[in-house]
């Protein structure tokens, strides 16, 4: 009932003409767009024109859960991702991952909002093609273009060219991201092997602390792993003294949950440590 009024209210305030077909692409460039999703809120920040934002996904005003620098998102009203949420916006284009609710794309086509929805699968390439679509439906097709191309730069400066090494990306519970996944793209570009594999670990799969000592890689990538841990949760779990009497096996760096959640320009800073820690497990003898 709440929806259906803000609807109604919002279509005779002359957000869309009375009986016109929605509009299926604005005019020029839309000028007041909504993300409903953490991961294209990153895209945005870096394709986005100054004040083309009306509002961005509330995971990007959580210190635990954001892709883009605090102070930048918090210029911008943050929406629940529901219906009334982003229609009160009152975007001309509305930016989603794959999953909206019916009821959100029933709303936004009664107004004759555009709802674009991303596409693309989970590696370097398809997150590449979705900043480009984002950037198309932008109007900023250059900014998109030079994103992309930030990108090829830093992968091309941190692809390893010798032996890789075996490793595992060990989150806070135990969450370990396997074959299929974007960070295993990654750590395969930098010179890792991933043992998720050998484990017989399934694309996102729980691997508690014992089972991984029983066949350890050469290095643990570790950090926070959900919303829901706290730093105190992730030191109590990589000082277990388990694993503390097998640091003399495996080297360990940090791999915070930020490089894991979004891809796009994440990518970016993704290689980067990835490089960091893989040249200097080859320094190390």
């Amino acid at each position: 009932m709440l929806l259906a009024g803000l609807v109604s209210a919002l279509s005779l305030a002359g957000c869309a003409p009375a009986g016109s077909a929605p509009a299926r692409q604005p005019a020029g460039s839309p000028v007041r767009v909504v993300s409903m999703n953490p991961c294209i809120d990153a895209v945005l920040h870096q394709v986005a024109a100054p004040g083309q934002i009306a509002s961005l996904s509330h995971y990007s005003h959580d210190p635990r859960a954001t892709s883009v620098p605090l102070d930048w998102a918090r210029r911008y009203p943050a929406n629940d991702g529901s219906a009334e949420a982003v229609i009160l916006a009152q975007p001309d284009l509305v930016i989603a991952g794959a999953h909206v609710s019916v009821q959100t794309i029933t709303a936004l086509e009664r107004l004759g909002i555009p709802l674009l929805q991303t596409q693309g699968d989970d590696s370097i390439s398809g997150h590449k093609a979705q900043i480009t679509q984002i950037a198309l439906a932008l109007g900023r097709a250059g900014a998109g273009h030079a994103l992309n191309a930030r990108i090829d730069a830093v992968l091309a400066q941190s692809r390893w060219r010798g032996a890789p090494i075996s490793a595992l990306i060990w989150q806070g519970g135990g969450l370990v991201p396997g074959a299929g996944t974007l960070v295993d793209e990654l750590l395969t570009h930098t010179g890792f092997a991933n043992q998720s594999s050998a484990l017989g670990l399934a694309q996102w799969d729980i691997l508690p602390l014992e089972a991984m000592l029983e066949n350890p890689p050469a290095v643990l990538l570790s950090g926070a792993g959900n919303m829901g841990e706290s730093e105190a949760d992730t030191r109590r779990m990589l000082g277990h003294h388990v694993l503390d009497k097998a640091r003399s096996a495996i080297r360990q760096a940090p791999f915070p949950s930020r490089l894991i959640n979004c891809g796009g320009p994440v990518i970016i800073p993704a290689l980067e440590h990835l490089a960091t820690v893989r040249r200097s497990v080859e320094a190390r003898p």
